[in-house]
C-alpha cells in the first residue's frame, strides 16, 4: 500500500478534505483502488455531541459511526466505502490507550505519549492493509501544523514514514498564500512559516496545495519551491472555484498533481477519465432551469447542512436545474410569520437538528407549504415538525408536540424511542446507522425509489407515536414508510399535496454527485413543475 498524508498550515478551513477527496477522484480514475482517512486531533471520541454551529455537520455512516464532515467529502467523491476506522480522534486514541493501562497490558511501563500514543495512531493507520484491498490510502490529519493538540499525530506519521520508507509515503500540505490588496501582490512568508513547523518536526512536503484568490506566476512558485525545498513541479495552485466544489477534480488535474502523485510512487497508470464528471460541472455551472429552496434553517453556519446543501446540488443537476437556496432562520419566521419569507420559493426544506429553538417557524414553515401547495421535504427533526403540524392543524390537537420540546404536552405525537428511555449517556448512543424500511406501494416514496424496499441512515432519539397513528392517517395523513416490523413510521406524505413528503432518516447521507438520492431528485423534479 501507498500512503498519502495531507496536513494543512497558516489558518482552518482550507479544504484539507476537499483536496484529499479530490485527489482520490483523479486516482481512481486513473484505475488505482484509494481509501481515504481522517485524524481528528480533538479529544471528544467523536463530533456527535458537537453544536454544528462549532463543527459543522455530524456525517453518519452506515455503520452508525458519527463522524467529520469531510468524510461526507471522501464518500460523495470516491468510491471509498467508509466504516467507524474512517475517523480517529485523539479520544478514541487515548481512551484505548487508557483501558490498555488499566488492564495492565503496559504493566512496568511509565505510559508516554512516546511511544505509546503514537503508536496507537501508527496503528489505526496500519489497520487498513488487513482490512481494504486499497492500493493508496489517503489519510488526512485535522487541525493546522502547530496546534498543540495535533503534535502527536504530525510525530507518528513521521515515525510511519520513516518505518515504511519515503518511495511509499508522501506529504501533502495545504496552504494558504494570501493576496494583500494593499501591496497588491502574493505573499508567500505565510506558508514558509508553515512548511518551516513541519521541518522542525521532521517533515518535508513532496507537494504543496496553495490556495489562493490570484494565479501563482513563475516567479511565486520557484520562491515556494526554493524556500519550501518542493520540486517546482509539487507546487499546486488552488484557486477558489467559481461556481461548484465538483470544479475543484478538474482544477487539480489542470495543475497535474495526479500525475506528479504517480511519478513519485513510480505508478504507471492511464490518464485520468473526466469526461462525465465535466459534463456533471457543465449542468451546474449551465443549467436550463431554475428553482429556488428555501431551507428553514437552526444553524447559520453553512456546514452544519453541508451534505443537504451537496444533495440539493447533485439533484440539480439531474433535473438540469440550477438550485439557488434561500438560507431562513426559524426564529425569524416565529416573529414575523412565513408570508415574508417563504412567498415565491418554489420548494421548501425543513433539515434536522436538535432541541426547541425554532422549532415553532418550523411548524409555521411547513403549514405553509402543506396549505399553499409548496413542495415540501423534511428531514429527521423535518418529519417531526411535520407531524406535530398536521396534528394542530389537521386534527385539532392543538396542544400537541414533541416530549422533546414539551415533556408535559397533552399529546405527545412524537415521542422518545423506547429504547432511549434508560439511555444516560449522550455520546453514540441514539437510533444510528443504516436500517431497512419498507414502501407502500404507489406512494410518493415507491414512485421515487422504484422499489419497495429500501436502507437508510438514521440520526434521531425521538419518534412518531404510535398511539396517534389511526385518527392521523384518517385525518388524511398516509405513512407511506415503516420498519420492516411496522413499529416505526419512517416516511409520513400528503396524498393530496403536489409534492409532500417527509422521513425520519437522512437521505443526504447516500447521495453523489452521479448518483442523486431518488428523493431529491424527486423533490426538485417537483419544485421545478411549482415554478
Amino acid at each position: 500500500m501507498k500512503y498519502i498524508f495531507v496536513t494543512g498550515g497558516v489558518v482552518s478551513s482550507l479544504g484539507k478534505g476537499l483536496a484529499s477527496a479530490s485527489l482520490g477522484t483523479l486516482l481512481e480514475r486513473r484505475g488505482q483502488r484509494v481509501a481515504l482517512q481522517k485524524l481528528d486531533p480533538y479529544l471528544n471520541v467523536d463530533p456527535g455531541t458537537m453544536n454544528p454551529l462549532q463543527h459543522g455537520e455530524v456525517y453518519v455512516l452506515a455503520d452508525g459511526a458519527e463522524t467529520d464532515l469531510d468524510l461526507g467529502h471522501y464518500e460523495r467523491f470516491t468510491n471509498s466505502v467508509l466504516t467507524r476506522a474512517n475517523n480517529v480522534t485523539s479520544g478514541q486514541v487515548y481512551e484505548t490507550v487508557l483501558s490498555k493501562e488499566r488492564r495492565g497490558d503496559y504493566l512496568g511501563k511509565t505510559v508516554q505519549v512516546i511511544p505509546h500514543i503514537t503508536d496507537e495512531i501508527k496503528n489505526r493507520i496500519r489497520a487498513f492493509e488487513e482490512t481494504t484491498n486499497a492500493d493508496i490510502l489517503i489519510t488526512e490529519i485535522g487541525g493546522t501544523t502547530g496546534d498543540i493538540e495535533g503534535l502527536p499525530f504530525l510525530e507518528a506519521i513521521r515515525q510511519f514514514i520513516l518505518q515504511v520508507g519515503p518511495e511509499n509515503a508522501i506529504l501533502m500540505h495545504v496552504t494558504l498564500v494570501p493576496f494583500i490588496k494593499a501591496a497588491g501582490e502574493l505573499k508567500t512568508k505565510p506558508t514558509q512559516q508553515s512548511v518551516a513547523k513541519l521541518r522542525e518536526i521532521g517533515l518535508q512536503p513532496q507537494v504543496l496545495i496553495c490556495r489562493t484568490e490570484q494565479p501563482l506566476d513563475e516567479e511565486v512558485r520557484e520562491k515556494l519551491s526554493l524556500y519550501c525545498n518542493v520540486p517546482i513541479d509539487g507546487v499546486i495552485e488552488a484557486r477558489d472555484v467559481e461556481h461548484s466544489i465538483y470544479e475543484y477534480p478538474l482544477m487539480l488535474q489542470r495543475e497535474g498533481l495526479d500525475e506528479k502523485i504517480c511519478r513519485l510512487f513510480g505508478i504507471q497508470a492511464r490518464p485520468a477519465e473526466m469526461s462525465e464528471w465535466k459534463k456533471l460541472v457543465d449542468k451546474i455551472v449551465s443549467p436550463a432551469h431554475k428553482v429556488t429552496i428555501a431551507i428553514i434553517s437552526k444553524y447559520e453556519l453553512q456546514d452544519a447542512y453541508k451534505s443537504i446543501y451537496e444533495s440539493l446540488t447533485h439533484a440539480g443537476a439531474a433535473n438540469d436545474c440550477g438550485v439557488e437556496l434561500v438560507i431562513i432562520d426559524a426564529e425569524e419566521i416565529e416573529q414575523e410569520g412565513p408570508e415574508k419569507y417563504l412567498s415565491g420559493v418554489d420548494g421548501i426544506l425543513v433539515p434536522g437538528g436538535f432541541g426547541d429553538r425554532g422549532a415553532e417557524g418550523k411548524i409555521a414553515a411547513t403549514r405553509y407549504a402543506r396549505e399553499h401547495g409548496i413542495p415540501f421535504l423534511g428531514l429527521c427533526l423535518g418529519m417531526q415538525i411535520a407531524t406535530i403540524e398536521f396534528a394542530r392543524n389537521v386534527c385539532d390537537l392543538e396542544k400537541s408536540s414533541s416530549t422533546e420540546f414539551d415533556p408535559t404536552t397533552p399529546d405527545p405525537v412524537i415521542c422518545l424511542l423506547e429504547e432511549q428511555k434508560e439511555v444516560a449517556e449522550k455520546g453514540g448512543s441514539m437510533r444510528l446507522g443504516t436500517w431497512p424500511a419498507v414502501l407502500k406501494k404507489n406512494s410518493l416514496a415507491h414512485q421515487a425509489y422504484g422499489h419497495t424496499e429500501i436502507a437508510e441512515r438514521h440520526r434521531h432519539r425521538w419518534e412518531f407515536n404510535n398511539t396517534y397513528r389511526e385518527k392521523m392517517e384518517t385525518a388524511g395523513l398516509s405513512i407511506s414508510g415503516t420498519s420492516l416490523d411496522g413499529a416505526l413510521v419512517e416516511i409520513i406524505e400528503l396524498p393530496n399535496h403536489p409534492w409532500f413528503l417527509a422521513v425520519q432518516f437522512h437521505p443526504e447521507f447516500q447521495s453523489k454527485p452521479n448518483a442523486p438520492h431518488p428523493l431529491f431528485k424527486g423533490f426538485i423534479a417537483a419544485c421545478m413543475k411549482n415554478s
